[in-house]
């Protein structure tokens, strides 16, 4: 039986602890606790987003906050029905539900804060989409306005779908799609980030 200290405790990956994700405004506002229902599955999946997704991220810009982490699907449930900006629970792209046994997800809303100093001064939120694109296995990354924050997930299929609520919203790549910029006009755009830290994609 898992005690909720004990599961803060866990040490998803170099840099990261399941505490972090466990944090959530809507679940302290309105009293909803959010606790796994699987807590090993959780944990399994958890250290797959960290390990091959936000580790890699740290390591080249250094800080990644994270915005919102885990949900339980009680507390994603209700943020949906109340309009707080959580998907359905059975919707193809929610990735904040890291233990329901028949989707293999793990995903975080996360604020990279080198990149958001950048993005407050004009720079294009697609820079660091293409950037993404080129450098991590992700399946899914989703822009918004607020600090260019952006939901990234993790499943075993590398997807690599992008879509954004950043002007040019909508999709900017479908998944298992090629981007239609070539990879040298991609370059350009990233060519001033930190020297990439992590795993590569092949």
């Amino acid at each position: 039986m898992w005690s909720l200290e004990t599961l803060g405790r866990v040490r998803l990956s170099k840099y990261f602890y399941m505490r972090e994700f466990l944090y959530s405004e809507i679940g302290n506002f309105h009293q909803i606790r959010n606790i796994p229902e699987d807590p090993d599955l959780a944990i399994e999946r958890g250290r797959q987003l960290c390990t091959q997704l936000l580790d890699p991220l740290e390591e080249t810009f250094g800080r990644v906050a994270v915005r919102s982490g885990y949900r339980s699907p009680e507390l994603n449930a209700f943020g949906n029905a109340h309009r707080l900006n959580c998907a359905r629970n059975d919707y193809p792209l929610e990735c904040h539900i890291w233990d329901l046994r028949d989707v293999d997800v793990a995903g975080a809303s996360i604020v990279i804060p080198w990149f958001a100093e950048r993005y407050e001064q004009g720079r294009d939120w697609r820079d660091m989409a293409f950037w993404l694109y080129d450098h991590l296995p992700f399946a899914e990354a989703w822009f918004f306005p607020k600090l260019c924050a952006f939901n990234l997930a993790w499943r075993a299929d590398a997807r690599r779908r992008i879509d954004s609520y950043i002007a040019p919203k909508g999709t900017l790549l479908l998944a298992h799609a090629s981007p239609a910029e070539p990879l040298l006009e991609r370059q350009k755009r990233y060519a001033d980030f930190p020297e990439f830290r992590g795993l590569n994609i092949g």
